[in-house]
């Protein structure tokens, strides 16, 4: 597989992501469901905190891209679903923390939504994976 960034613009990189990636010769590609704080039980864990939702997302991320034998550099695309824009910002340096150490560049959208599965899940997280 080859990925090529492509960004016209310089503005995105403060936050983490790209305009878009271009894959050519790709294998495979792994959608994923949309992802929350739950434990191996399906119970939501950290209930309303930004933070720690993104932290345990991208851990159940990494499960899923481990189960697949991906990593999380082969994340082309994110889509975000939160029910707190502004707190999704505040959280953001937690998920660049997690994208810069996994040496992910993903295209993203960000979109507010009135609510989740549970009514203290604030973030959930789609993945585009190719190889």
């Amino acid at each position: 597989m080859k990925k090529r960034v492509i960004n016209p613009w310089a503005w995105q990189d403060k936050f983490g992501f790209v305009q878009a990636n271009e894959i050519t010769d790709a294998k495979r590609m792994l959608f994923t469901a949309g992802i929350v704080s739950v434990d191996k039980d399906g119970n939501l864990l950290h209930g309303g905190n930004m933070e720690k939702q993104i932290e345990l997302i991208f851990n159940n991320l990494e499960s899923i891209l481990k189960e697949a034998n991906l990593k999380l550099s082969d994340v082309v695309r994110f889509t975000y679903y939160t029910t707190n824009i502004q707190g999704f910002v505040n959280a953001s340096h937690v998920l660049m923390n997690c994208l810069e150490n996994g040496g992910c560049k993903p295209a993203t959208s960000l979109i507010g939504v009135n609510a989740l599965f549970h009514p203290d899940c604030v973030v959930e997280i789609e993945a585009t994976v190719v190889d």
